[in-house]
């Protein structure tokens, strides 16, 4: 029986959330034991990442430092409760990308 502190594929979940590259890493981490919970927050994360990408892209004509640094927070705040989220063993949707998330990279991942 698993704890919420031990579970299977907690290292491939962690490492998801750092940048966009772990988020692939932590794809090939997992492609031998495709533990749910790794999906999961990989999931999560590859979407979060994405988000940050193309909401720069979208604001890169503007030069108000207020709204990047709306969009920064909200992507800080995101991240750090995914990240405690996967240190913890626990499945929390992420707030707005997470049903998005888990809809749509769930053919991929």
């Amino acid at each position: 029986m698993e704890t919420e502190g031990n579970v299977k594929g907690k290292t491939p979940a962690i490492v998801a959330y750092f940048t966009i590259f772990g988020s692939i890493i932590a794809i090939f981490l997992n492609l031998e034991g495709k533990h749910e919970f790794a999906r999961y927050h990989t999931r999560q994360a590859l979407a979060l990442h994405l988000f940050l990408l193309l909401s720069l892209a979208l604001i890169s004509g503007f030069e108000n430092v207020m709204i990047y640094s709306a969009f920064y927070l909200a992507y800080i705040v995101l991240w750090v409760y995914g990240f405690i989220g996967a240190i913890a063993g626990k499945k929390h949707e992420i707030p707005f990308l997470g049903p998005f998330a888990q809809k749509f990279f769930s053919k991929i991942i």
